[in-house]
């Protein structure tokens, strides 16, 4: 591990500090799991905004994937 400085408002480390204690955890166990969970979100935003773009590139054609309807499995039956 790596011990690093950070700036953060007074109120947002009273808020963190709190969450934290309520998790049983400590102010730095807090902080790794929202870094690492922000940082998931941030790549499957860009994978949603990359592929939203490759179907603006490159739409669906009517019928494209018509042969697959039939393996459709819903569990609905």
């Amino acid at each position: 591990m790596k011990t690093v400085q950070m700036t953060l408002e007074e109120e947002l480390v009273l808020e963190v500090d709190k969450a934290a204690k309520r998790l049983g955890t400590t102010r730095s166990a807090f902080t790794r799991e929202a870094l690492r969970s922000a940082l998931k979100s941030l790549r499957v935003k860009q994978l949603e905004k990359k592929h939203r773009d490759g179907y603006k590139r490159m739409p669906v054609n009517r019928g494209e994937f018509t042969v697959w309807e039939g393996e459709q499995a819903w569990g609905d039956e």
